[in-house]
């Protein structure tokens, strides 16, 4: 089995460098490693060069699907694995993957993303938040039919049955997921599969990420008839929703201690209060496309 692993990097060398590593110390290396840059104020070349049979390409167009389809047209794996480069694989991350994919049923594995905690033991508010809410890979593929591209395998003939990724005026790991599922397509989520994403540092990270899904939602919500009547309800209904999930944080077995939980339901209803916000402002007629494509570029 050839496995092919494609990492799109748009300005995060750093972060890049670290999940190469990650990649390299793993029980089974892949085959074969492409770097897709996207534009970044400078090619990541010498975070490449560091790791011999890593490969560097580049694609103009914006998006991490524009690039993820550069890798994979220059990749010869008959199995493509996806990773972000600001996040860390698992060690046993491809040789899980490998095991899955020995099945001949196996066509499309979603596995678990965790938080990279800087310390278990002293959470901030934006870890605990996202240890919880974030990165639910395995609600997303049994509640919405898609896994993210931060940790999904697919076998090549799927890949090139579904078509390629999207650009950057969707959620491209949605979009992808729901056309491979809408095609018959399974995907298995494969909890011990796993790969780390660091928390983001700052509301302001959380919010630009709400911003994106959030125009994307609406774009969608809002084709039909009753599509904004439906928004303006949910657009209410959404601070009281920190009230309803909050049970969830004291439950939740991602994280522990009384003391992170409470951080974990402050930061809930700071980003809920912020997306409620931002759904009323595309209500009354903010740019979406805007939104959802400026976090790509300066």
């Amino acid at each position: 089995m050839q496995i092919s692993v494609i990492i799109p990097h748009l300005n995060q060398p750093e972060h890049l460098a670290r999940c190469l590593a990650s990649l390299m110390a793993g029980q089974r290396r892949p085959d074969e490693v492409f770097v897709v840059d996207n534009g970044s104020l400078a090619l990541p070349e010498a975070v490449c060069a560091t790791y011999p049979g890593v490969r560097l390409l580049s694609e103009p167009t914006p998006g991490p699907g524009p690039a993820r389809n550069a890798g994979i047209a220059a990749s010869t794996g008959d199995v493509l694995a996806f990773i972000d480069a600001d996040c860390l694989a698992d060690p046993q991350w491809l040789g899980v993957a490998a095991r899955e994919m020995a099945d001949p049923s196996a066509q499309i594995l979603g596995g678990d993303v965790r938080i990279a905690l800087k310390d278990p033991h002293n959470l901030s508010a934006l870890e605990a938040y996202e240890s919880i809410f974030a990165y639910r890979m395995d609600r997303y593929i049994a509640r919405e039919g898609f896994t993210g591209t931060g940790n999904l395998v697919v076998r090549r003939p799927i890949y090139d049955a579904v078509g390629p990724f999207a650009g950057i005026g969707v959620a491209e790991d949605r979009d992808w997921g729901r056309r491979a599922t809408a095609k018959g397509y399974k995907i298995r989520y494969v909890a011990d599969m796993k790969a780390y994403h660091p928390a983001r540092t700052s509301f302001a990270e959380i919010f630009r990420k709400w911003d994106r899904q959030t125009a994307h939602d609406y774009a969608q919500a809002t084709r039909g008839a009753k599509g904004k009547l439906k928004w303006l309800l949910k657009t209410l209904a959404m601070p009281f929703s920190v009230i309803a999930h909050a049970p969830q944080v004291f439950a939740s077995p991602r994280i522990a201690g009384l003391a992170s939980r409470f951080r974990a339901v402050w930061a809930l209803f700071i980003v809920r209060m912020y997306r409620a916000g931002l759904m009323a402002r595309l209500l009354a007629g903010a740019d979406g496309a805007r939104l959802s494509g400026s976090w790509n570029r300066k």
